[in-house]
């Protein structure tokens, strides 16, 4: 898909209402890396085909843990927007929203926060790893609140499928609850949002930490040049135990072969390799430098398309624009019912 290729359908045809709705996101913290791919893209890519797809760039959720990055969200939105575009996230296919662009999720949050107690929030257990990765003694209102934020996010839209790892499943579960306790107190207005758990795993960081992160220095980005992806893997880290290339080293859990099984499309190379290597007949050099050539491959075409993207930004701001709107319109709809439902449609409302 090529910059001048990428078209937007503000107005997806009706046959796309017939399908299960899915509700995806990401918070814009920076340019995306093979990590993402890995865990979260390649199942995107594979999905939208198939289901009526809702793509939340969570600009609001930023404000939770990064209020000293304020100045670079504008840009990481844009990153966060190009290289989906530049993996195949198709706008023909998936509506792209920018949440603070859609008012009535706020409104339909506050009305979800009268619905939970504060003990429900503070049992997620990804908001004690929160706290630590943010060096944060207690949570901020914000913060504590921000499932509740999220089910709005999934609601508004009356999302059925939430694509989610297995820990942030409780999300999930505090939204069906949510939603079931406002259906019973009011109107059956929301479905019960179930996860759909892809089963793609984890990618290493090239540090050998078992999660790649943007802020853990240990990631190869898709906005890398080919230069940079090279220094990185010459330096990944392999098999500590394996002092020269005539001894025999271990390939299970080895970051590299861990690439090599995922970016590598030669399986008969990556099995040489995993025999050589484990009798002691290949360096890490070799293994490496085999890499570079498969992740090159994999990386260029996706490079490629990212720079032609983001020579022309209108083309971020029009994607955001239409797929806004189109939320903004289902929003309405969802948001008109709620207030009836609750009695609170009164002056026009």
């Amino acid at each position: 898909m090529s910059a001048q290729a990428t078209t937007v359908n503000s107005s997806p045809p009706s046959a796309k209402k017939t399908r299960k709705r899915i509700l995806t996101g990401d918070r814009p913290t920076g340019p995306l890396h093979v990590g993402n791919y890995v865990g979260t893209l390649a199942n995107r890519v594979k999905l939208q085909d198939s289901y009526d797809t809702f793509l939340l760039v969570a600009d609001h959720h930023m404000l939770t843990t990064r209020l000293d990055h304020l100045s670079e969200i504008e840009q990481n939105i844009r990153d966060d927007v190009i290289d989906n575009l530049a993996v195949g996230v198709d706008p023909e296919k998936v509506t792209y929203l920018l949440q603070s662009l859609v008012p009535q999720i706020p409104e339909l949050h506050l009305y979800f926060s009268m619905l939970v107690s504060v003990p429900r929030v503070q049992r997620i257990p990804t908001l004690k790893e929160q706290l630590r990765d943010h060096g944060l003694a207690q949570p901020t209102y914000g913060l504590l609140g921000y499932p509740v934020l999220q089910a709005a996010d999934i609601l508004i839209v009356k999302g059925d499928l939430v694509p989610v790892g297995r820990d942030q499943e409780s999300h999930v579960e505090l939204t069906r609850e949510i939603a079931r306790r406002f259906n019973e107190l009011f109107a059956p207005i929301f479905p019960l949002p179930e996860s759909l758990i892809p089963d793609m795993g984890l990618l290493p960081g090239i540090d050998g930490r078992d999660k790649m992160g943007k802020s853990l220095d240990n990631a190869i980005f898709f906005s890398d040049d080919a230069k940079t992806v090279e220094r990185k893997v010459m330096g990944m880290y392999t098999d500590p135990n394996r002092v020269r290339a005539t001894d025999r080293g271990r390939v299970e859990g080895n970051p590299v072969f861990v690439y090599h099984d995922t970016f590598n499309t030669d399986k008969a190379e990556v099995e040489d390799l995993k025999r050589r290597y484990r009798e002691g007949q290949v360096g890490d050099v070799e293994v490496k430098r085999r890499l570079i050539t498969a992740l090159e491959t994999f990386l260029a075409p996706i490079r490629e398309r990212r720079e032609e993207i983001a020579a022309k930004p209108a083309i971020v701001d029009e994607i955001l624009a239409a797929g806004s709107e189109r939320a903004r319109r289902e929003a309405d709809t969802t948001i008109h019912e709620v207030r009836e439902a609750m009695h609170l449609d009164y002056f026009g409302r």
